[in-house]
């Protein structure tokens, strides 16, 4: 597909394109029209449909992947299409990855990792909880997947909830070998299921923003109670247990100013808060890098608190 950054004006469009938005609106001189903003994974056009009651232009609406057939013309010095023709695309039709911020890794190879982790955890409740979101609840799972860590900051992208998840695990994992005071099944089930709540406090991409449970409770209470939700239907479920796993997602931020309901105090808390940071911030760093082509120092970041530097390896 041609890419909406490589566009010049005269260029014939015809291609599938991720409508992001679309209003109606009415000229100066009585005449509908439709705004269009078009979208890919290098950027947005404005595009305009002067004659939206034509047979060529089908029935869209915002969120829908279309395929446009049209021009680019330059308006006030910015580019814009002018639509001439649209059908609205089914599913399979496109890769979603041309269109939204997707994950640089495998996604369906991700799960397999972390399903392969599951089944190394020993403890029968431990694992049968775990099972109970990641295999048997095929909804969750398939959420799951596509969901981001964050709105922003680190993540934030389709699989990015994922990839962070199956980092901090592999993380604790290292750490139960180095450090044998660690209770490994615990430790590795409350790094899978630490940040599970963000599949309820951020919807789904393109919208990608903060539901009301998640303006109301956060991903961190909310994790708690999906916990509660499923030992319930898991019979015998000891109840100390349950309330070890609980608190380490309840203290994975480690600090109050944080959003940490508590703070950590089990030793699996504290590994797992220290799992969770150095991925997140880690991951912070590695996209702040990937946005900018400047070496040397890049100015202060508040994340960081620090004036951080990038380094070429040459």
């Amino acid at each position: 597909m041609k890419y909406i950054k490589d566009y010049k004006d005269g260029d014939r469009v015809f291609d599938i394109y991720f409508c992001k938005h679309k209003s109606s609106a009415v000229t100066k001189n009585g005449k509908s029209y439709d705004n269009v903003i078009l979208q890919d994974k290098t950027g947005t056009i404005d595009a305009k449909i002067w004659d939206p009651n034509n047979a060529g232009i089908a029935e869209f609406d915002s969120f829908d992947y279309i395929e446009v057939y049209g021009e680019v013309t330059s308006f006030n010095g910015a580019l814009q299409v002018n639509i001439k023709r649209v059908r609205k695309c089914g599913e399979g039709e496109y890769d979603e990855r041309e269109y939204m911020p997707v994950s640089k890794k495998d996604i369906n190879e991700m799960f397999d990792e972390l399903l392969r982790l599951i089944d190394s955890v020993e403890n029968t409740y431990l694992n049968a909880l775990l099972k109970k979101f990641f295999v048997e609840d095929e909804a969750f799972a398939k959420a799951f997947k596509k969901s981001s860590a964050a709105k922003t900051v680190h993540h934030g992208f389709i699989g990015g909830l994922l990839e962070h998840t199956l980092g901090v695990t592999k993380l604790c994992d290292y750490y139960c070998s180095a450090y044998p005071v660690l209770k490994r099944d615990l430790l590795l089930t409350a790094a899978i299921c630490h940040d599970m709540g963000k599949v309820r406090e951020i919807s789904a991409f393109p919208t990608n923003d903060y539901t009301d449970a998640g303006q109301f409770l956060g991903h961190i209470v909310i994790g708690s109670e999906m916990i509660g939700e499923k030992v319930r239907e898991i019979p015998g479920f000891p109840q100390l247990l349950e309330m070890e796993l609980k608190h380490c997602i309840l203290a994975h931020h480690g600090e109050y100013e944080f959003g940490s309901p508590k703070k950590p105090a089990v030793i699996e808390a504290v590994a797992l808060c220290y799992a969770d940071n150095t991925d997140a911030k880690l991951e912070t760093f590695t996209e702040l890098l990937e946005s900018t082509q400047e070496t040397g120092w890049l100015g202060f970041n508040r994340l960081f608190e620090s004036n951080l530097r990038a380094s070429r390896l040459e």
